[in-house]
């Protein structure tokens, strides 16, 4: 297993990262995705730590709050050291049925981290990450928060999750000029189904050397090679037959399904673990975080990163699933070749 820094930090997390949205079930789009108990976790837990995962991610709404419970509880049922393990969690969805129950104002974030390291039983998160965008709390609030539970000690480091490139530059510009605690990881939706974090996102983490953590990376199960491209599964299982998310463009998917089976088969492994293999060829990809129903199921994701891909294999999967050219990005493109050009003493065209 290999271990990076996240973001600009000194904090290594490994480069998978275990997923606990399965664990707990409940009502509505819970029980779609996992209904696991206890006993479940525990060894889903025991196989990833096993294999040097170090990193495992949760949120306060991930079955009414379990979710965190119950890795709380792994962690003390298999007696896991504390600096053995790199906790992270998130903050934003409802979790009860006022109006001020939900969101990134100050007053949620402070009550719900105190409520996560309950249920977590832990002194301090490791990562604590705002979940989604707050339209009505002003970032410099969110902010503010989040760096009064890191001055406190209830939390190492902040991130946020499913932002837009240009509110996580600004809120670092605030964090600069306000001498906050600055965000240190971005967790987002990234797969060779859907690429579009390239656009905007990924220029900007590089940059701002903002770590990216990457959930939903085989696209709601569709990458496994599972399905057929009517959406039908192939087994007569699966989390897309009854939960359809997140959104894809299915042709583009196949395409990329279709390039990876040979590699696959060349490879000696699952259609998932190349899909999986392929963001962690990825420069900007901190951590993958891989969930599972079953214990083989997460020990076939695991094994993906044993998988190195040659130059041929990355360059076909990047052309079966580039996204189309979309503005500013074909011509900034176009006006960059100015400057890159006069590198290699070529002569400027026009625009």
């Amino acid at each position: 297993m290999k271990y990076n820094p996240l973001g600009q930090t000194g904090l290594l997390v490994s480069e998978l990262c275990l997923g606990t949205m399965t664990f707990g079930g409940g009502d509505g789009m819970w029980k779609e995705i996992g209904n696991l108990r206890q006993e479940q976790a525990d060894v889903l837990v025991r196989t990833a730590l096993d294999a040097g995962v170090n990193f495992i991610d949760t949120a306060n709404v991930y079955a009414d709050g379990l979710s965190e419970q119950m890795t709380g509880q792994a962690l003390r049922n298999l007696g896991i050291a504390r600096d053995d393990v790199v906790i992270a969690t998130k903050v934003l969805g409802p979790m009860g049925k006022g109006p001020n129950a939900c969101g990134a104002s100050r007053a949620h974030i402070l009550a719900q981290a105190r409520a996560s390291l309950k249920r977590l039983q832990l002194d301090h998160i490791d990562l604590y990450q705002i979940h989604g965008v707050d339209p009505l709390t002003p970032i410099e609030e969110t902010m503010e928060a989040l760096d009064t539970l890191v001055r406190c000690g209830d939390v190492r480091y902040v991130g946020v999750s499913n932002w837009a490139a240009w509110q996580i530059a600004k809120a670092l510009g605030i964090a600069e000029r306000k001498n906050l605690a600055p965000l240190r990881s971005l967790q987002a939706y990234y797969t060779l189904a859907g690429r579009d974090l390239e656009r905007e996102l990924a220029p900007m983490l590089l940059s701002e050397q903002v770590g990216l953590m990457v959930w939903s990376p085989l696209a709601g199960g569709l990458l496994s090679g599972k399905y057929h491209r009517d959406g039908t599964s192939i087994s007569g299982d699966g989390r897309r037959a009854d939960f359809d998310f997140p959104p894809v463009n299915r042709d583009r998917a196949f395409d990329v399904i279709d390039a990876m089976r040979p590699i696959a088969t060349a490879h000696g492994c699952s259609v998932a673990q190349i899909a999986l293999a392929w963001l962690l060829h990825q420069k900007v990809v901190t951590s993958v975080i891989v969930g599972a129903r079953r214990p083989e199921q997460l020990v076939d994701n695991l094994g993906a990163r044993t998988i190195t891909l040659s130059a041929a294999e990355l360059d076909r999967l990047d052309r079966v699933s580039a996204l189309p050219p979309e503005y500013p990005g074909w011509m900034i493109e176009r006006q960059g070749a100015y400057r890159l050009g006069a590198m290699a003493g070529e002569k400027p065209q026009s625009a």
